[in-house]
């Protein structure tokens, strides 16, 4: 037996997303408007995918990192829903890049900052993580946790932008069967991808429904621009 649905959701915005650093394992928490995001989220996720029904149940898992514990509690707080933590769900690792910006990487290494933003792997010279490692030990807890609750249980998983996506292309094969193809968007801060059971009489057979959605606010310039809270100082 196996859920019914996994729902795979990005943390919120940090400061190192404001800057335009690299996070990976760095443990920093949600700034203010990754809070707001989050809230907005959450609500967004209880409305849609929570249903009424007596019999229906969540399961809620989050990476070990702090801003993903954060967004994971901003939607599992108000149904009273414990939140797992799993390592395996963390960030992928980026390696001696870890903590640099976009405008440092470039000046100091412009051939592999290149190749990286080319998806040719620039950033593999530099300790990072594979994106099939990353996309692997994803994939493993995502197996591991929908079989541990039934057909009447919905599987919410917060996680990470790069981590999603590459556990998304090791489900599918992506890389395997179309080599030439660079990657999947990116996922936007607190927002989600949707994946139902394929009902097929097979377990681990899923069926992508959604990718990189999120509330309504995410659409408007109020989500990460001039409209969103900010905190002191910013």
């Amino acid at each position: 037996m196996q859920v019914r649905s996994i729902t795979l959701v990005r943390h919120g915005r940090t400061a190192y997303n404001k800057a335009g650093r690299i996070q990976g394992w760095v443990d920093i928490p949600l700034d203010t408007t990754g809070r707001w995001q989050v809230g907005q989220t959450g609500r967004a996720l209880r409305d849609l995918y929570v249903t009424p029904e007596p019999a229906a149940r969540q399961l809620v898992v989050a990476s070990d990192l702090k801003r993903a514990q954060q967004s994971a509690h901003a939607f599992a707080d108000p149904l009273g829903l414990d939140v797992h933590v799993d390592e395996r769900l963390r960030e992928r690792h980026f390696g001696d890049w870890e903590g640099m910006s976009m405008d440092e990487l470039r000046a100091a290494f412009p051939d592999d900052f290149d190749l990286w933003t080319h998806g040719l792997g620039g950033e593999m010279r530099h300790h990072a993580e594979s994106h099939t490692h990353a996309g692997t030990r994803g994939w493993d807890a995502l197996r591991d946790w929908s079989h541990r609750a039934g057909p009447d249980t919905d599987l919410f998983v917060f996680s990470h932008g790069a981590l999603i996506e590459n556990t998304i292309q090791v489900m599918y094969g992506i890389g395997e069967r179309f080599p030439d193809f660079v990657s999947i968007t990116s996922m936007r801060n607190a927002h989600w991808t949707r994946l139902v059971d394929a009902r097929i009489g097979e377990d681990d057979r899923w069926i992508l429904v959604d990718y990189n959605h999120g509330p309504a606010r995410a659409d408007t310039t109020a989500w990460d621009g001039p409209g969103a809270p900010r905190a002191q100082g910013e």
